[in-house]
């Protein structure tokens, strides 16, 4: 009964109150600032494993960025990460962040289906589907339901079934073995339906975007609705982005 109560008390303080104004804890890398000292650009450019960063001007295109950070620990007068975990956005531009820019990055209200937000405002069902990711996002994804973050308080979980959500997650850089179960899925939800991008791996193939064992056509024939940037996905950047698109917070 004891040891009940302090798992109890335990678990209270784990609980986070307002998930729009946390702070990320430990090491986490969010938004960067790119500053406009001058420095060695190719050097710059050729530490990045993924070519996320480059030139005229400099920029950090955070669908590519892996977050290793390296960059900020060679060339700290120029790039430094933030806490900031809203990262994400409905625009595929908005992900590249320029120097000289602080501003936050934000979703485009006018490019939000109006749909969305009529419909999908308080309930929000989401079919998660592994493209050949390396479970990293999926697991941080499974922790957006835990006692922490609780994505429920907002009507928003993850479903078994496409025939029961409103729309799929796509994690992972999509091999040629996941393309046709990926498109099955996705025709499998009723309309209307989202798509989200969770991840490097997603929104751009990451470290395998020239990999002949992808097969990315289905992001060129449907729409994507929200990317969510990280390599994994951080919760907070996840949650904060679908309450943002869903029209929970402005």
């Amino acid at each position: 009964m004891f040891n009940n109560l302090k798992i109890l008390h335990h678990q209270g303080k784990q609980f986070i109150p307002d998930v729009t104004k946390a702070e990320a804890a430990g090491i986490f890398r969010g938004r960067p600032v790119i500053s406009k000292a001058s420095v060695n650009t190719e050097t710059l450019t050729e530490l990045c494993p993924t070519s996320a960063i480059t030139t005229n001007p400099v920029s950090i295109d955070l669908g590519r960025c892996t977050f290793c950070g390296e960059c900020a620990i060679q060339f700290p007068e120029k790039i430094r990460f933030t806490k900031d975990y809203k990262l994400s956005s409905n625009t595929r531009n908005q992900l590249i962040i320029e120097e000289g820019i602080e501003q936050p990055i934000t979703l485009d209200a006018d490019k939000i289906r109006k749909e969305i937000r009529r419909l999908f405002h308080h309930s929000l069902k989401l079919r998660q589907i592994s493209a050949g990711g390396d479970n990293s996002c999926e697991w941080e994804l499974n922790a957006v339901g835990n006692v922490n973050f609780d994505i429920g308080r907002f009507g928003i979980e993850f479903v078994a079934s496409p025939r029961h959500a409103d729309g799929i997650v796509i994690t992972g850089p999509i091999t040629q073995s996941m393309a046709k179960p990926l498109e099955l899925c996705y025709k499998a939800v009723p309309d209307p339906k989202i798509i989200i991008l969770a991840g490097v791996d997603a929104i751009s193939g990451g470290i395998f975007e020239e990999s002949h064992a992808l097969d990315r056509s289905f992001l060129v024939q449907y729409p994507i609705d929200l990317y969510v940037p990280g390599n994994p996905v951080h919760p907070l950047t996840f949650i904060n982005g679908i309450i943002q698109l869903i029209g929970l917070e402005s």
